[in-house]
């Protein structure tokens, strides 16, 4: 009887272990480093508590990159969401040639997001690419997409949007497809059209996996990096330095991981209060 009670917990413990190892174990490291000073000549490290976070809160380059990350998520996720919503309606719809559209829109989470990023350097190139040679060809001036400081973070969040979206609109077409036909059938029995069944009916019925959407979403996009080290660098003019490639900056450029460290802790607070504020509003039931 112990021995039945035991499986699941078997079968939970490698992933438990991996929970442990690579995510845990990293952030109380990243706490425990915030309290300390760079060790640039020597390896003692020397203890100076809470100096770090009271630095950063002067900083007028960390302040920068937290408005660029908070103007970023302001704006990335709920286009991403929506977007993903409108598609996942789509081909949750019984139309002609639905299937082939399906195995389409799953392309760009097939590629890699460096491969992803360095398409788009190429395609969006202010002298050859071929969104200006488009532009051009239509009567429209060049554009210089990534090498502007006007341009770079709504480039960066095109090109993240058009990654993720088909990703996301997978799980909201799962929600929708759990959705039995016989609520809609009762709705439109009861003389409901079609936007008092998606008010009544698709809304609430999809609240629990908009919610994981909204939530996955927010923290992938807070924690995006890849695009601006591969694309800008965090420039041009840190226009596009997240709290993420700061971190990165004050680590393995500037040689100081006490700050670097700080700012992840910072990073993983914000993220906490925002997704709280999320559960909150979206009023999920669990």
């Amino acid at each position: 009887m112990l021995r039945n009670k035991l499986v699941p917990y078997t079968f939970l413990f490698p992933a438990f272990v991996g929970l442990l190892v690579f995510k845990l174990y990293p952030i109380l490291d990243a706490l425990i480093q915030s309290f300390y000073a760079p060790t640039f000549i020597t390896d003692v490290k020397q203890f100076i508590g809470l100096r770090n976070y009271t630095e950063l809160l002067t900083d007028s380059v960390f302040w920068n990159s937290v408005k660029v990350t908070l103007l970023l998520n302001i704006v990335i996720n709920p286009l991403q969401i929506a977007l993903a919503f409108l598609l996942a309606m789509l081909l949750n719809r019984k139309l002609k040639g639905i299937g082939v559209f399906r195995g389409i829109h799953i392309v760009p989470i097939s590629v890699s997001v460096p491969i992803a990023c360095i398409l788009w350097a190429i395609m969006l190139n202010p002298e050859q690419g071929l969104v200006n040679t488009m532009l051009v060809w239509l009567g429209f001036d060049p554009q210089p997409f990534l090498a502007s400081k006007h341009q770079a973070l709504w480039t960066i969040i095109l090109i993240a949007t058009w990654k993720g979206v088909g990703y996301w609109s997978i799980f909201l077409l799962a929600g929708l497809q759990e959705i039995s036909p016989s609520l809609y059938e009762a709705a439109s029995i009861d003389g409901a059209g079609k936007t008092q069944q998606f008010r009544n009916v698709t809304f609430p019925m999809l609240k629990r996996t908009l919610t994981f959407v909204a939530v996955a979403d927010t923290v992938a996009n807070f924690l995006l990096f890849a695009p601006m080290y591969i694309l800008t660098r965090g420039g041009p003019e840190n226009s596009t330095n997240v709290l993420m490639n700061e971190s990165f900056n004050r680590a393995f450029v500037y040689s100081d991981m006490g700050k670097a460290s700080a700012i992840i802790i910072m990073l993983l607070l914000m993220l906490a209060v925002i997704i709280t504020l999320q559960f909150k509003f979206l009023k999920a039931e669990h």
